[in-house]
């Protein structure tokens, strides 16, 4: 099966490398960010800021999603960053 594959690709590569080579950026642009640590680090982070609004906003006390100020702590800590 792999030995043909690469026969596969070898025979493409002779005679079509471009076709060959944006299938191969594509394909890679699909697969890296899964491998990728940014990926997972900028997740655990992303989940662990509190949220930024443009705009300021009044909390009435009918908002539970809104942080009553923009500086109290939300969501786990980023602790586990300054230990990397």
């Amino acid at each position: 099966m792999a030995a043909g594959f690469a026969v596969f690709l070898k025979n493409a590569w002779a005679n079509k490398p471009v076709l060959v080579v944006p299938f191969t950026v594509g394909g890679l642009t699909i697969i890296m960010p899964m491998l990728s640590p940014y990926t997972k680090y900028s997740s655990m982070i992303n989940k662990a800021r509190p949220y930024n609004y443009s705009v300021p906003i009044q909390d009435d006390g009918n908002m539970p999603d809104v942080p009553r100020h923009p500086q109290n702590p939300q969501g786990p800590s980023l602790e586990w960053l300054k230990k990397l």
